[in-house]
């Protein structure tokens, strides 16, 4: 089959490893069509003329796409920066770098701001929280862009501020500054901003292990926030046993949470506990578990997973990283490997058509014949930035109309049903982005002196 050339040059940080996505002719772009009022009433043109189109393959879905984005291409230049995550669905992973875009994981992204300040105009197409760690770090005439507010992460909607900040009062009025607070990547930036009042950092799933192997070395109880199964299993690398462990109640039931409500062998246990875990979690890897691993082992593959898998999980697996680490893994793998990847539906696919053009057979770990529960879904909510998201918000901007719900502002609160914001007043939107970039920052700090 041809390879449909791209109409502009790979234009990438060094940094980046590319994902050697390729579109050739013939192929389903595409996985899935949105209802058309699920799309905000400025991109609903757009929406209905790609609904419109005949099939998804590149030689339909192309043309039309080329048509309004090559001109915001031409218009902005070099000033233009397009960013997506691995968990995004095959067409916009494939498209945004076919459009001199690049495709990495959270932590890469979020650096993206820095490392281009040429960039004046960010848009991303992933999830909310994502795109804010972005603008946390974003220089004051950089604005960033995501193509749908309503793409949310289920495991930062189970820590939403409001859920989390009684716990922490809690927390902070018993062990006052002996607390540090890690942040995971998934989470607000008003969240972040409580590791920065702490002195702590944030983490994503590549140095979680270095970020908290550093506050503990700080002589800190370590609160983590917000997924349990990422602190648990970097508890578990760092040799902290059940006792050095406290879980605490997560999403709506975090609110209720008090000291003096516990036992005394419950007051115990927390006051002797290294590390806090806030009792949220990723769904899409809730479904893999420790049989999954024995099934595909037994017949010759190697098992990757990612570290939100339960524990058990990536004990039994021969490998566990972040989103970048699997990708390398399966790039790397020799013609004739055999990988089974427990992670986010959308990158396994992607990674299995991209492995079966190098000779290697790559399955959902989840895809186990008869087991009960067996599957392997993707993000249903980053799966919300499609083709129409991309034209749309692209050639808005060009025209100088793009919507204001797209514009991406430390502290923002999106709701991810209604789309519907929260926006701060520029004070507290201000302390709220110093606080959260010095979360940022050290995690920077720590991750490349550690040569991560």
């Amino acid at each position: 089959m041809t390879t449909v050339a791209p109409n502009r040059a790979s234009e990438t940080d060094t940094s980046f490893r590319s994902s050697e996505i390729r579109i050739r002719a013939g192929m389903p772009i595409c996985q899935t069509d949105l209802p058309l009022d699920w799309y905000q009433e400025e991109f609903k043109v757009y929406a209905e003329e790609y609904l419109a189109l005949r099939d998804r393959t590149p030689e339909t879905v192309l043309p039309w796409m080329d048509r309004y984005i090559q001109p915001a291409l031409d218009h902005f230049g070099d000033s233009l920066l397009l960013l997506a995550h691995y968990y995004m669905g095959g067409e916009i992973v494939k498209l945004v770098e076919r459009y001199g875009g690049t495709i990495a994981d959270s932590y890469v992204l979020a650096l993206q701001a820095v490392r281009n300040p040429q960039s004046k105009t960010i848009v991303e197409s992933a999830v909310h929280f994502m795109a804010e760690s972005i603008a946390i770090l974003a220089h004051p005439d950089q604005a960033v862009y995501i193509t749908n507010p309503k793409a949310g992460c289920t495991m930062e909607m189970l820590a939403k501020e409001w859920m989390v900040e009684p716990l922490f009062d809690e927390l902070r009025d018993r062990f006052g500054d002996d607390l540090l607070v890690v942040t995971y990547m998934n989470t607000s930036g008003r969240l972040k901003a409580l590791s920065g009042l702490t002195g702590g950092a944030t983490c994503t799933s590549s140095n979680a292990r270095i970020i908290v192997d550093w506050a503990l070395k700080q002589g800190k109880k370590v609160l983590f926030l917000p997924d349990e199964h990422l602190g648990d299993n970097v508890a578990g690398q760092l040799g902290i046993g059940p006792q050095g462990v406290y879980r605490l109640p997560g999403g709506q039931s975090a609110m209720h949470f008090r000291v003096d409500a516990l036992s005394s062998n419950e007051r115990d246990q927390l006051d002797g506990a290294q590390m806090l875990l806030f009792g949220s979690y990723c769904g899409v890897h809730m479904v893999f578990r420790p049989e999954h691993v024995e099934y595909w082992r037994a017949l010759g593959y190697r098992v990757l997973v990612h570290p939100e898998c339960r524990r058990e999980v990536v004990e039994a697996a021969d490998g566990a990283g972040s989103t970048a680490y699997l990708w390398r893994e399966m790039l790397g793998t020799p013609s004739g490997g055999k990988l089974a990847i427990a992670t986010e539906g959308h990158f396994v696919r992607n990674a299995k058509e991209q492995a079966a053009m190098r000779g290697v057979e790559v399955v959902n770990l989840a895809d186990v014949p008869g087991a009960d529960g067996s599957f392997g879904c993707g993000c249903a909510t980053m799966s919300r930035n499609d083709p129409p998201h991309l034209v749309a918000l692209l050639d808005l901007l060009r025209r100088g109309n793009a919507p204001a719900i797209n514009r991406v502002l430390p502290g923002d609160n999106v709701d991810e049903r209604t789309g519907w914001r929260e926006r701060l007043d520029a004070s507290s939107r201000s302390e709220i982005a110093r606080l959260a970039r010095l979360a940022l920052e050290k995690m920077i700090e720590l991750t490349e002196s550690a040569g991560g």
